[in-house]
Parts: C-alpha cells; sequence; structure tokens
C-alpha cells in the first residue's frame, strides 16, 4: 500500500521514503509519508545530478517558475537558473541527507503542503559531512501531481 501510494504521490517517479522519524499523531498512509517520500526522491535524483538523466529527474519536481531562497546564494527566479546553479555548485561535488527526526509537513488547504525541517552536506571527495542548514519546501498538489513552487534553505553553518 505505501508503495501505491508514493507512486500516486509522484506520478509515477520512484523514490524510497523514510518513515522513522514520522510522528506518531499521523497514521500510515498520510500527507507526510507522502511529503516524505517526495523529498526522498527529489534529493535522490538531486545527490545523483551529475548524469544529465538524473539532473533532470530532478528538474522535473519543480514548477518552472519555482522561487528559491537561499541565504548564502540569492534568489533564483526560475527551475532554469535553479538548475544551472545546482549543475555548477552542487553536481559531483557533494550530496544532501536529511537530519532524521526534523522532518514536518503541514497541510495547504486547496494547494498542497510545507515541508520544513533540517539536512547536511557531505562531500563525494572526502566523505566528510561538514555543512548543515535548515529548509522550508512549498509543495504544489495539482491532480495528483506534486511540484515545488517555493524553497527556502537557509541558517548554513557548520555541521555540529
Amino acid at each position: 500500500m505505501a508503495a501505491t501510494l508514493v507512486a500516486m504521490a509522484m506520478s509515477g517517479a520512484a523514490a524510497a521514503g523514510s518513515s522513522d522519524d514520522q510522528p506518531a499523531m499521523q497514521p500510515a498512509g498520510s500527507l507526510r509519508d507522502t511529503v516524505a517520500a517526495l523529498d526522498a526522491a527529489v534529493f535522490d535524483a538531486f545527490n545523483l545530478c551529475s548524469t544529465p538523466a538524473q539532473l533532470d529527474r530532478h528538474a522535473g519536481y519543480f514548477a518552472s517558475d519555482v522561487e528559491f531562497y537561499h541565504d548564502t546564494g540569492g534568489v533564483t527566479w526560475s527551475r532554469t537558473k535553479m538548475l544551472q546553479n545546482t549543475a555548477k555548485h552542487v553536481c559531483g561535488k557533494f550530496r544532501r541527507e536529511l537530519v532524521p527526526g526534523t522532518l514536518k509537513v503541514f497541510p495547504i488547504k486547496d494547494y498542497g503542503a510545507v515541508a520544513q525541517g533540517a539536512h547536511r552536506f557531505c562531500q563525494f571527495n572526502s566523505g566528510k559531512c561538514e555543512g548543515m542548514a535548515d529548509f522550508v519546501i512549498v509543495w504544489h498538489n495539482q491532480n495528483g501531481r506534486w511540484k515545488i513552487t517555493r524553497v527556502l534553505s537557509y541558517g548554513h553553518r557548520p555541521n555540529d
């Protein structure tokens, strides 16, 4: 059943989500499970984006007019510009890991959901996880198709 939910929520995109940090108040198959699976899938593609097909898969999770606010990198106003920055500054350099227990999901009536949490960044060349940040991602659910419309990545700091 969980696999069916993930497939439906992501309109066919493959993902493997973890529910280890799922609050007891939300039942299995909840909005939280859906967004956790989406988060896992979008960042799986992000982590493998040095392969063009994975960068394309990553792009598919974002609305064309996505707004991305990054405390040290500034603001980007489109998927195209955001992906150019990702290709230049991320792909092949580091991976993103969700900090276990930090993902919170809140519904947005008649729109989708907000995901909030913390993530760390680990260098491919050394394997060291040296940076952390907080994030907020706004997900829009339009007829079962989930797209990211806004991202805030902020509070970048050394890994604790």
